[in-house]
Formats: structure tokens, sequence, C-alpha cells
């Protein structure tokens, strides 16, 4: 026999109002599990209907990683596209108390990328900017720990030297599509690994490549 429903009703009532009473840190792993299970779900269901130059699903894994590894918490995003890294990084940064800003110049892709990241569960931790980035980046105030530039490869020498003075120690600059010789590419290995105080290996995990540049002291 089935129990009435307000015997139903008081039960869940009951179990709500335990949840409630539940120490912040009890809550605060559940909410974590929550949203765990949202952006899990999310890019396993759009793994493969990625367009607009995002980065592939491994190295938005790559970029989650370093992030939660180094537990950073101020990030720049220099290209959102319609927000798959994004969505990685912010993830990342769930689990360390950061947040993102990012910049995307196409308005297209930037209305897309804020759909996305509500979809996702990630947009309380991402702060999506429409501007010019060559502009941007240099107006935003640091500190920053940790940067990820997937715009116009040209610029990415110049994207580098206007936030390395903002780059703390320990902070890294990481750059997409390093292994396949776009123009500006060349250029911009050659200045991150000349550098002094900075060292820089490439991630190979996909075929496209990240270098990740590391700060180890402050630079001049």
């Amino acid at each position: 026999m089935l129990p009435r429903r307000s015997t139903v009703t008081r039960i869940a009532g009951a179990f709500v109002a335990l949840v409630a009473l539940a120490p912040p840190a009890v809550r605060g792993q559940e909410a974590e599990r929550d949203l765990d299970r949202r952006v899990r779900a999310f890019l396993d269901r759009s793994r493969n209907d990625w367009r607009d130059l995002n980065v592939p699903y491994e190295d938005g894994q790559v970029l989650y990683d370093l992030v939660v590894e180094k537990g950073f918490t101020r990030g720049l995003e220099i290209g959102t596209s319609t927000g798959h890294s994004a969505i990685w990084i912010a993830w990342a940064m769930s689990k360390t108390g950061g947040k993102l800003t990012t910049i995307e110049i196409d308005e297209r892709r930037h209305k897309a990328a804020l759909q996305n990241l509500e979809e996702a569960g990630v947009a309380p931790y991402v702060d999506a900017r429409l501007a010019d980035a060559h502009q941007l980046v240099k107006e935003l105030p640091g500190p920053l720990d940790f940067v990820f530039s997937d715009a116009d490869k040209e610029w990415y020498t110049q994207y580098f030297k206007d936030v390395d003075p903002k780059l703390v120690p320990g902070g890294c600059f990481t750059a997409h599509n390093v292994l396949q010789g776009m123009g500006g590419i060349r250029e911009f290995l050659d200045h991150v690994q000349s550098r002094p105080g900075y060292e820089t290996k490439i991630d190979r995990t996909s075929r496209s490549g990240i270098s990740i540049s590391c700060k180890t002291a402050k630079t001049p």
C-alpha cells in the first residue's frame, strides 16, 4: 500500500529541512557536485558541436587541469568565441574560488557564449566582455595569475607584453594553436622562450598545441 500524499509531502519536507540544517561545508560540497554534474553533462552532449574556432575538448581539459593544479583565481581569456574554453576555465575556477574575465570582439559569438555559459552553469564565475582585446587587455587592471590567448595570432606577442607586468610570479600565460605554423606564432614563441624569469613548455595533447609560459620571478 502506497503512503498517502500528505505523508510523502511531510517526508520530502523533512528531507529538505535536514539539508538546510546541514553544516555549510556539507551544503557547499553538494552544490559543487551539482555543478560538476551540470557542466559535465553540458560538455558531453555538446562535445562534437563546437565550431567558430573553439578549442577541442582535449585542450579544454588541459586548461582545466592547469588551473586546478596551480590554484589560479584571477583569469583572463583573450578570444571567447562561443565559450567552450571559457566553460572549462570557469569550471576550474569554481574549484579555486576564482573568476575569469573573457573578451570577444564578435557580437554574435559573444551572445552565443553568454547562452552557453549560462546553460553550463558557470556564468557566475565569468565576466564576459564584448570588446576589442587590442585595447581592453592594455586597460584591464591586474594582478592576474592565468591567461589564455586564443585570438589573432599576429597579436600574441603584443598580448603577452601587455599582460606581463600584471602577471604575478607563479602565474602562467598560455596560448593556443602554437604547433600550427600560423603567422605570428614563431615570433611569439621566440619572444616568450627568450624572456628572463619565464619557463615555457608546449603541451602536445592535441595537434594544435598549447604553450604554457609560467613566470618564475618578477620581470623587469
